[in-house]
């Protein structure tokens, strides 16, 4: 049996004078990003760049949509109702859709951003807002979303073309949901636990949850973070080990239907 993962990483973060995260370098080992639309953070001349550069290095572009938020790097959850969330999403997705059109790109998917992706992946109504959005605006864009999630499930059914993440270096809590970045158990920073861990969700579909139970998951595509050095050596460490385990890392848009 063949097996296919996507690795992808969100970058873009910076804004203005300010640079955050290794993009240069985290771009080299992954096969699909998730850009910063300019509301959490990013920037036009930072999209602009950073479109060419996945042109450049064979990368595939996703939109990354934020709370409107900057000072809280859009991880505050903020109340929204589910006409701004739809709007707040079309209106990043278009303006980093004028990016990859003009560099001649295709839109490959959208990956909300922070307490967004946190609410919108189980809040009911603001999950079908977005996917309301999404149908309206092109049905071939692919949604990331967070495995097993109400977004995810209901996506489907409504014949959307729904990748559902995982992530290598953070824990899980018994829902599928992930441990709250302040908790214990919330980050995996070993390679080699996190190796197995990955190629356990993509060829057997389930990972061990923080309170030891083992629960149902689906890795279509691997978050992967490179903000520091030992972050880089993470992802190389993470690629390698999929690679021998027989894993072919690959776009999403190659697979998903």
């Amino acid at each position: 049996m063949k097996y296919f993962v996507d690795l992808n990483s969100d970058i873009g973060e910076g804004f203005g004078s300010y640079k955050m995260g290794m993009d240069e370098e985290i771009i080299k080992h992954v096969t699909s990003i998730n850009l910063a639309c300019g509301w959490h953070a990013g920037d036009p001349l930072i999209m602009d760049q950073t479109v060419k550069l996945a042109k450049e290095d064979g990368v595939m572009v996703g939109a990354h949509p934020g709370y409107p938020d900057l000072l809280g790097f859009g991880r505050r959850e903020l109340k929204i109702t589910a006409e701004e969330a739809r709007c707040y999403m079309l209106y990043q997705v278009g303006a980093l859709k004028a990016f990859t059109d003009a560099h001649s790109m295709k839109l490959q998917h959208m990956k909300l951003h922070g307490g967004f992706y946190n609410k919108a992946c189980n809040d009911k109504e603001l999950a079908d807002a977005i996917l309301d959005g999404i149908e309206e605006l092109d049905k071939d864009i692919i949604l990331m979303v967070l495995s097993g999630s109400y977004i995810a499930k209901e996506g489907k059914r409504r014949g959307l073309r729904i990748s559902q993440e995982v992530f290598a270096d953070r824990g899980y809590n018994e829902d599928g949901t992930l441990v709250n970045r302040s908790m214990p158990g919330a980050f995996v920073k070993d390679p080699k636990e996190a190796i197995p861990r990955v190629i356990k969700m993509i060829k057997e579909g389930k990972v061990i949850a923080a309170n030891g139970k083992e629960i149902d998951i689906v890795a279509d595509s691997i978050c992967v973070h490179g903000d520091n050095p030992k972050a880089i050596e993470f992802v190389k460490e993470i690629r390698n080990g999929l690679i021998e385990a027989g894993v072919e890392i690959t776009a999403i848009d190659k697979f998903i239907k």
